[in-house]
Parts: structure tokens; C-alpha cells; sequence
């Protein structure tokens, strides 16, 4: 009888750099179009609303990357701690750590015999791995990458930035309507395709998405309207 090999991938392997792309295609967006309307609601000229747009992506981009990176690898270095405290437990008690694993398996369903058994095979191939995975919870597919969060979280605000800007500039003197239309547009679309990825329900997550960034750039607009006229 010949023997398949049955692969299958989950969707919760995506979960470290689809969070961070969609949370930076959504930042840049909302962003870079917030700031644009603002300026141009203040009756900035053309060349003020580019400048801004511009320097907006550049700068939105680089402060994603470092905040994700740095908030990433705090959870990395968490983990990292955690991994060394029970590689260090596993070295001066292993009968104690091998009764506790048991125990998490008991309370999973198996029985207290058969519980021993997957603990003893389990720790015999991989102690730490084993205890990583089913008492602290860490494992290969969501384990803290930083230094992957940050690309991702930069590239996806860049190019989400360059939407509104690119609207900006083909705009002319429509620039409000036009960006506020192309961002909205482009926030539903992708909050559909993230929802869809997740395997998360679509209506509900386009919805939250741009009921929340039309609030945020609206308000965006109400302060540079306010204080233009105050100019």
C-alpha cells in the first residue's frame, strides 16, 4: 500500500505577518490620507499637500517599523526568558517536569495512563520543545519575529501611503473628495481581502474598518479646516 503524505496549512501560520502587514497598509492609509485632508482643508497649496503626503509615508513607514520591532522583540525576549527558565527546571527536576506535563495532558481529555506515556515519548524526543509548546504555549508558527514584523509592517505602510498620494497628485484641485472617495474605497477592499484571509467574517471587518477611518480623517479635516480659517 502506498503511503500519502498528508500536508495541511492553517490559517494561524499567517497570524505573525498578516497582522502586521494589514495593521500597516491600514495605518498608511488612514495616515497619509488624514494628513493630506488636513492640509489641504487648512487651503494648503498643491506643492504643501505632496510635501506632507510624502513626508507623511516616509516617516509613518520608518516609526512602524520601529515600533514593531521593538514591541516584537520585547514578546521575543519574553519567550526567550521563558525558554531558558524551563530549560533550566528541565535540568534540575526532569521527574517533576514530567509529572507536570502529564497533568496537562490529563486535563486535556487523556487518561492518566496514556497521558504518561505521550509525556515520557514526548520529553525522550524533545523535552523542551514539548513543554514549550503544550506548558508555555510557544510554538514555530507564532513565535515572536521581529525583525519580519518590522519589514512587513514598513513595505505595507509605504504602500498603502502611496495610495492617497498618488490620488493627491492626479486630484489637482479636487483633492478632498478624491482621496477621502479612494481611501475609503481602498480600506473596504482590503478589510474584505484580510477578513477573507483570516477566514474571518467579510461584512463585519469592512464595516469596522471604514467606519473607523472615515472618523479619523474627518476629524483630520475638521482641524485643518479650523485652523485655516484661523489663519
Amino acid at each position: 500500500m502506498t503511503q500519502r503524505h498528508h500536508h495541511e496549512q492553517h490559517l494561524i501560520e499567517r497570524t505573525g505577518w498578516l497582522r502586521a502587514a494589514v495593521l500597516g497598509a491600514n495605518d498608511g492609509i488612514v495616515s497619509t490620507s488624514s494628513l493630506i485632508l488636513g492640509v489641504a482643508a487648512a487651503q494648503g497649496f498643491e506643492s504643501s499637500v505632496i510635501v506632507a503626503g510624502v513626508a507623511g509615508v516616509v516617516a509613518g513607514a520608518m516609526s512602524m517599523a520601529t515600533g514593531e520591532y521593538v514591541s516584537v522583540h520585547s514578546q521575543a525576549d519574553l519567550e526567550h526568558a521563558a525558554l531558558e527558565e524551563e530549560r533550566a527546571e528541565l535540568k534540575a527536576d526532569p521527574r517533576a517536569e514530567h509529572e507536570e506535563l502529564c497533568a496537562i495532558y490529563v486535563r486535556r481529555g487523556l487518561e492518566p495512563d496514556l497521558a504518561d506515556k505521550v509525556a515520557t515519548q514526548l520529553m525522550e524526543r524533545n523535552a523542551l520543545a514539548a513543554h514549550a509548546r503544550d506548558e508555555l504555549g510557544i510554538n514555530r508558527n507564532t513565535s515572536a519575529k521581529p525583525l519580519q514584523a518590522a519589514i512587513a509592517s514598513a513595505m505595507s505602510f509605504a504602500a498603502g501611503g502611496v495610495l492617497p498620494l498618488l490620488v493627491a497628485y492626479l486630484a489637482r484641485g479636487h483633492t478632498i473628495p478624491w482621496v477621502a472617495g479612494a481611501a475609503l474605497l481602498s480600506l473596504a477592499i482590503l478589510g474584505g481581502v484580510a477578513a477573507r484571509a483570516g477566514n474571518a467574517p467579510v461584512l463585519p471587518s469592512i464595516v469596522r474598518v471604514v467606519f473607523w477611518s472615515a472618523i479619523a480623517m474627518a476629524v483630520t479635516a475638521g482641524v485643518g479646516t479650523f485652523f485655516g480659517a484661523k489663519a
